[in-house]
């Protein structure tokens, strides 16, 4: 098993960034494919990002391609996502998530979730 805290989340204005961290503790890091995902108020929880455990993988939801980054610091068990551009849409609890095999966009395909860090995006 491993354990994921999410920080970083906060208010930003429109066309803001903000940088959210998913700190990992327990079985080995390096071995997950990590995930981030976010829900809204009243919306399904949506895939966000993915990376591989090497991190040459990725893949983006179309709503953050090109706006979003996710990396990964394996000697540091940890997770970013890196947010620019941020529009009021993006406000949201995200989530990281972590699973064992590829990268995935399907939540129900990763057993470990954080806790959740707010983001609020102010137009």
């Amino acid at each position: 098993q491993v354990q994921l805290v999410e920080s970083g989340g906060g208010l930003v204005q429109a066309g803001g960034s903000l940088r959210l961290s998913c700190a990992a503790s327990g079985r080995a890091f390096s071995s997950y494919t990590m995930g981030w995902f976010r829900q809204a108020p009243g919306k399904e929880r949506e895939f966000v990002a993915t990376i591989s455990w090497s991190g040459t993988r990725t893949n983006y939801s179309d709503s953050v391609k090109g706006r979003f980054a996710i990396s990964r610091d394996n000697a540091k068990s940890t997770v970013f996502l890196q947010m620019n551009s941020l529009r009021p849409e993006d406000t949201a609890v995200y989530y990281c998530a972590a699973r064992y095999g590829d990268v995935s966009v399907v939540g129900g395909t990763y057993r470990n979730w954080g806790q959740g860090t707010q983001v609020t995006v102010s137009s």
